[in-house]
């Protein structure tokens, strides 16, 4: 049977009412296409329309998938359009329904174009995830300028293409669920990952932007998730001139869990969502004892983020998608060489902390 994402695409040929117009006539009548009903946030996935960028890889992937498995409606955007029909059929075949919508999110006009088929189709938008990311590794002076451009364009800018998008529909339906990846680093900064550390830090404070402008929308939520390394293919797709193949920091987490995170979050969203203990106490070390951070970062990321294994220079997947990584995982288990000693001098630098903050509270 020809896939649900096909057909949706030949009926957005015409024969759907265009323009936010349609938005008014739909939006209480459910799908246009699998006949939802339009219910309250607090609803169940099956219920939902959702948007997620980045979806062909990853996180992104495993959230389209985790989202089809509840029933949900998934649109699916990256910049790979063969892989993404490929994951709508998953989808479909999960027991969700899926559209493979192709876009650059660096382009604002072709996240529009998302937003509006997303309604056209659907009737209206519930969730809007923006997840797409690239990355670059090197010393920050070494690394290209063009390459470090296209880091922020993608990570930073893409976010914003996607909120200013989404946005206009949520505030005319009266809510809706922005959710932003960022991840721990926005909150711990790191070496040799520069252009990326500055995007991730830039979505948290976009999100708090947002949370700021929609207090006069109480039903438009904002929620910015802080994941740590996953095990995804960012890495062998990064642009890379460090010289070294460069691998994930342990702990590395299932792109699974990260999707749960985002699923939780559409069902009952939060401010923020902290996945890991080790993202959490990284955060608090960064707070509580940055100097000391900063020399065991230092040391810790450059013996721990890459492989006793030369690489040439490399811009990676930034200006053109590689193909052979559209997959779930990066096929990384923990990595065999990670320091202990980090985490020993953060459990102690905490406890030391700790007592130090209660002692002054008994004072």
């Amino acid at each position: 049977m020809e896939g649900y994402c096909i057909r949706l695409k030949e009926d957005l040929q015409g024969q759907v009412p265009r323009g936010r117009e349609n938005l008014g006539r739909t939006f209480g009548s459910g799908c246009v296409r699998c006949g939802k009903r339009e219910k309250a946030m607090g609803q169940r996935i099956e219920d939902t329309v959702t948007v997620i960028t980045g979806a062909s890889s990853g996180i992104g992937r495993a959230t389209a998938l985790i989202f089809a498995k509840h029933g949900g409606t998934v649109l699916l955007v990256a910049r790979r359009e063969a892989a993404l029909e490929a994951l709508a059929l998953e989808c479909e075949a999960a027991g969700g329904h899926a559209l493979a919508l192709p876009a650059d999110v660096t382009d604002p006009g072709a996240l529009e174009r998302v937003a509006r088929q997303a309604v056209e189709s659907c009737g209206r938008i519930d969730v809007w995830v923006n997840n797409a990311a690239v990355t670059l590794f090197g010393r920050f002076e070494e690394t290209p300028l063009r390459d470090f451009r296209r880091v922020l364009e993608t990570n930073l800018l893409g976010y914003v293409h996607g909120a200013r998008a989404v946005l206009p529909w949520f505030r005319e339906q009266g809510r809706g669920i922005l959710i932003n990846i960022a991840s721990g680093v926005a909150k711990m900064p790191q070496p040799f990952t520069s252009a990326y550390v500055i995007s991730k830090y830039g979505i948290v404070a976009l999100s708090d932007c947002l949370r700021q402008e929609l207090v006069d929308v109480p039903g438009i939520r904002v929620v910015t998730v802080l994941p740590g390394a996953t095990n995804t293919p960012l890495f062998q797709q990064g642009a890379n001139y460090m010289g070294w193949a460069a691998r994930p920091l342990g702990p590395v987490a299932d792109p699974e869990r990260v999707a749960r995170a985002i699923l939780s979050a559409a069902l009952a969203p939060e401010r923020e969502v902290v996945i890991g203990a080790g993202v959490r106490a990284g955060i608090a070390l960064e707070r509580l004892a940055p100097a000391l951070r900063d020399r065991w970062a230092a040391r810790w990321v450059e013996q721990g983020h890459f492989e006793e294994r030369p690489v040439a220079p490399s811009s990676g997947n930034l200006f053109q998608p590689m193909p052979e990584y559209a997959r779930l995982r990066g096929d990384w288990a923990q990595p065999a060489r990670q320091p202990g000693w980090p985490w020993m001098i953060l459990g102690g630098v905490l406890g030391l902390c700790m007592g130090v903050a209660l002692a002054g509270r008994g004072r």
